[in-house]
């Protein structure tokens, strides 16, 4: 394939999806986001080859007009909670088929995907499951394609070691479901270098890489450390699985839920790889300890606040 290629990215403004496109940038790559509210990827507008377009990245026809002329696909759209019409079945299964069309109608035949680990058509999530719909119908379009399943994805913006540091400083004591599950948490800067390093590499092409840090935790022990390094450590009480169904239950009333049962059913596998992170990439995948201290210390975020009040004039 051409080293200068014309990507069309799904999610290309969301937390992994800035990543991707500021590297895709950096490789020299032109770049075609779709978006439902362009002003929420403002921080895309600043990288030269890039191109934000407003639109409904579920519209078959949005997706045939932004495939023309698009040389390889990109889709890292995906949702831990559902919400209206944005449910699993949509996002995860019938977008990627859209996605698939759209490529077939272009001409496109370079397509990477975004799944999860632990995706299976067994799994105990409607979550998991669903996202191995969405591999299959990525593996059956007859493109060449390359499946990514991370581990729960760790950076700056998260929503994961972030809800984490707001409950250890809003809260006394946190109740914990699923304090026993574990994880193997991954940087989305290493997931991002890996879907770009994989874009020109026609060896990648049919194949699936579970992508997880080098070191695997309890959720019991990342509350802990986010605590310990936020500077605001909290007692953890463990919930068994009555209580921890109970509160996920009363938590699915929040606008912006923090835990669903779906959720909890996710927890019940183990989110670890059984295998080391994939050489072909040259990742050196980055410990949590290595990052999480430059935005969740105390002092990097007095800094980043220094920095605001400087810019503001204040």
């Amino acid at each position: 394939m051409s080293a200068r290629q014309r990507v069309l990215v799904l999610g290309g403004s969301g937390f992994v999806g800035r990543h991707v496109a500021a590297k895709l940038s950096a490789a020299g790559h032109d770049i075609v986001v779709i978006t439902r509210h362009r002003e929420r990827a403002r921080h895309l507008l600043l990288l030269p080859t890039m191109e934000v377009v407003e639109g409904d990245p579920c519209d078959s026809a949005v997706l045939a007009r932004y495939a023309a002329g698009a040389t390889a696909a990109i889709n890292l759209v995906g949702i831990l909670h559902e919400r209206g019409r944005q449910t699993f079945e949509r996002v995860h299964v019938e977008l990627p088929g859209l996605l698939v069309a759209a490529c077939q109608g272009a001409g496109i035949r370079r397509i990477l995907h975004l799944s999860a680990l632990g995706a299976g058509a067994d799994a105990p999530s409607r979550y998991l499951r669903s996202k191995a719909a969405g591999e299959d119908a990525i593996a059956a379009s007859g493109l060449a394609w390359t499946l990514f399943r991370p581990s729960v994805i760790f950076g700056p913006e998260d929503t994961f070691l972030n809800l984490f540091a707001k409950l250890s400083r809003l809260l006394p004591v946190i109740a914990l479901a699923g304090a026993s599950a574990r994880f193997q948490p991954v940087y989305v800067g290493d997931v991002a270098a890996c879907i770009v390093a994989a874009l020109p590499d026609d060896e990648t092409s049919g194949q699936r890489y579970d992508l997880c840090g080098p070191h695997v935790y309890t959720l019991e022990q990342l509350v802990r450390y986010v605590g310990e390094v936020t500077g605001t450590p909290r007692p953890i009480v463990p919930l068994g699985p009555r209580l921890a169904s109970l509160q996920a239950r009363m938590m699915e009333w929040l606008p912006g839920p923090l835990l669903t049962r779906d959720n909890l059913l996710s927890m019940q596998r183990d989110n670890v790889c059984d295998c080391a992170f994939p050489s072909r990439f040259g990742v050196a995948p980055s410990p949590i300890e290595a990052i999480a201290p430059g935005w969740l210390a105390p002092a990097s975020r007095s800094s980043r606040f220094d920095s605001y009040r400087a810019q503001s004039g204040r």
